[in-house]
């Protein structure tokens, strides 16, 4: 048996990590997981850097940010599968919500246009902003949203605090809003600190949120523990998509060892039905998770393409060199390689248009067909990725 140590911040999308451990995946495949509670998500990046752990439960625009030189000097690191699409949702303060009743906002929960014009008619100055990390999803879905519905760049504060902080941060004024990934939302909520005011999956319907992570090196010499390693989790999330067990999934990674919370808070994100407002009110959000359904664990290289875009533009660097470096880092090739045997659904190519796909649709994959998750941004925005020779495999 092979013991490795993979670091994880504590959050529901931690799940198939958390999963493949307790339910014998990983033993399975000849492993014994060390699992790592990890306080923020530098740290998770360090400490991989420094090899202090295996593999880690990251961010998926971490490792195009480090790509393209805008992260401390560390070892080349390689994103080699998806670990969730969506989870997140976006908070205001409860001063912000009885702002927004009393324009009439009726928290719909679905509509990102309503609630972003009904967000920028009620600020006065700066709208202050948590994240959890520079190089996120989340700082990419309020990027893309806020500016689509009337803000400047001038008119946000961004932030970054640690997801188990969120709360606490709103509830000091320290933030006016947040963006987080589940449960942290629901705790914020829980505690009469915040209102949600959308899931992340109504800006884009579906964000890549986490990635398994390993060094470059790792993934090179040791391949046979590499491919061990992603099988487990590709099993483990195919289990976690099965709604009957939800319940039995909330218990698990709600433990003291894990998130350490009540698990009908960790229920709420793995089952999309969330409670919004502190009165109870509550909204079902079909798709606000997926583990590995519709193709939700491929490492698309458009979308290393499109953060990475994204990020060269914020921080004055070149597109296309960026765009490249990290399509690089995707590792479609070994997703490919390490768990065709185990059967899992390949697409035919590592490329798409991101943005395209309206509703769910069947494709063709490399063995008969796959159904794609839709992809599409509320606003209908479509990037995309150019050719080349990190494009490929």
């Amino acid at each position: 048996m092979i013991t490795l140590r993979l670091g994880y911040i504590p959050l529901i999308d931690a799940a198939p990590l958390i999963v493949a451990h307790e339910l014998g995946f990983a033993a399975e495949e000849g492993l014994q997981l060390q699992l790592v509670r990890l306080g923020a998500w530098a740290q998770s990046r360090d400490l991989l850097g420094a090899g202090l752990i295996d593999a880690a439960h990251m961010l998926v625009p971490l490792p195009v940010g480090q790509a393209l030189g805008l992260g401390p000097a560390l070892p080349v690191l390689d994103l080699v599968m998806f670990l969730s699409h969506g989870g997140q949702a976006v908070a205001v303060s409860r001063a912000i919500e009885d702002q927004l009743r009393a324009v009439g906002h009726d928290f719909d929960f679905a509509d990102a246009r309503r609630a972003g014009l009904a967000l920028r008619r009620v600020v006065a100055g700066r709208l202050r902003v948590g994240v959890p990390f520079m190089f996120s999803t989340q700082l990419e879905l309020i990027h893309h949203w806020l500016s689509a519905c009337g803000f400047t760049p001038s008119d946000l504060d961004i932030r970054t605090v640690p997801p188990p902080m969120m709360a606490g941060a709103l509830a000091a004024a320290e933030i006016d809003a947040f963006c987080v990934g589940e449960p942290w939302a629901s705790f914020a909520v829980e505690h009469g600190i915040a209102a949600l005011l959308l899931p992340g999956t109504a800006i884009w319907s579906a964000p890549p949120e986490k990635g398994l992570v390993l060094r470059h090196d790792f993934v090179e010499d040791r391949p046979e523990q590499s491919g061990a390693l992603m099988r487990a989790i590709w099993r483990a999330s195919r289990w976690l998509d099965e709604p009957d067990h939800c319940g039995t999934a909330a218990e698990i990674i709600s433990r003291k060892d894990y998130l350490d919370l009540p698990s009908e808070l960790a229920e709420r994100g793995l089952t999309g039905r969330l409670t919004i407002l502190s009165d109870g009110e509550t909204r079902d959000v079909p798709g606000f998770l997926a583990f590995n359904g519709g193709a939700a664990s491929f490492p698309w290289k458009s979308v290393a393409a499109l953060f990475a875009a994204s990020i060269a533009r914020q921080h004055g660097r070149a597109e296309a060199p960026a765009m490249q470096a990290a399509m690089a880092r995707f590792r479609t090739d070994l997703y490919r390689q390490h768990l065709r045997p185990a059967g899992a659904a390949l697409p035919g190519a590592s490329l798409r248009v991101e943005g395209a796909i309206a509703e769910d649709r069947t494709v063709p994959a490399e063995r008969g067909q796959m159904i794609l998750r839709a992809d599409g941004f509320f606003d209908g925005f479509t990037f995309e990725p150019p050719a080349g020779p990190a494009s490929t495999n």
